[in-house]
């Protein structure tokens, strides 16, 4: 085994499984898919470290979020084999690699189109011929491609992203952190009958996606 195929497996039984995450194809996808590959070369070794990773370029600060976060996410949205997945704010990718893995096609937007040529190619790199990767702002979406099963936030939002909620199709179902309040939590949104019902999962903390921060304050 190599020193990351060991790491990938500590990840999974230490900070995945152990926050019980037990989706099988879940824990699958993420002993498969190789994390590091989404990290920039100087940040490698930190890759299956618990903690949100930066692996902007510059002064880019754009994140892959904690292992145990995303597994429990993921299990949240409950993908099946044949839904339709937008996954926002991708960064380099690796959250959409995951999906990918669970879903019929992801489409995955990020802001930032350095970091949308770095993760095309990661994805490709990996074998996966079932995402599409596109340049746009996190609060937009990809209305193309909509209407989604799921729509998976790589991050953290302090404002209604009604843009995204907009995209969902009936009985589908948007999962990211909520910090519009404190504490953050990890939130499920699903649609029904037009109108959208909220229910909190547990506590979480994540950086916020650029697009979707609060807007500041008017102070005298």
């Amino acid at each position: 085994m190599s020193g990351f195929s060991t790491a990938r497996q500590k990840m999974v039984d230490g900070q995945v499984r152990t926050n019980d995450v037990t989706d099988r194809r879940i824990l699958d996808a993420m002993l498969t898919v190789p994390r590091e590959a989404f990290v920039p070369a100087s940040r490698q070794a930190l890759a299956y470290l618990d903690l949100d990773l930066d692996v902007g370029e510059g002064a880019s600060k754009r994140y892959l979020l904690k292992p145990q976060l995303i597994g429990k996410l993921l299990q949240a949205a409950e993908i099946g084999e044949g839904d339709n997945v937008l996954v926002v704010g991708c960064a380099t990718g690796y959250l959409a690699a995951l999906t990918a893995k669970l879903a019929r096609h992801v489409t995955a937007t990020e802001c930032d189109s350095a970091l949308v040529a770095k993760a095309t190619d990661a994805l490709a790199a990996s074998g996966l011929t079932n995402v599409t990767c596109k340049a746009a702002p996190c609060a937009e979406g990809d209305p193309s491609a909509a209407p989604y099963d799921v729509i998976v936030l790589n991050g953290a939002t302090e404002v209604t992203p009604d843009g995204l909620f907009g995209q969902l199709k009936e009985g589908g179902r948007l999962v990211g952190v909520s910090a519009e309040s404190r504490p953050s939590r990890a939130m499920i949104v699903t649609r029904s009958h037009g109108e959208f019902g909220y229910r909190p999962l547990f506590d979480a903390a994540a950086p916020v996606l650029p697009g979707l921060e609060r807007a500041a304050a008017f102070v005298f």
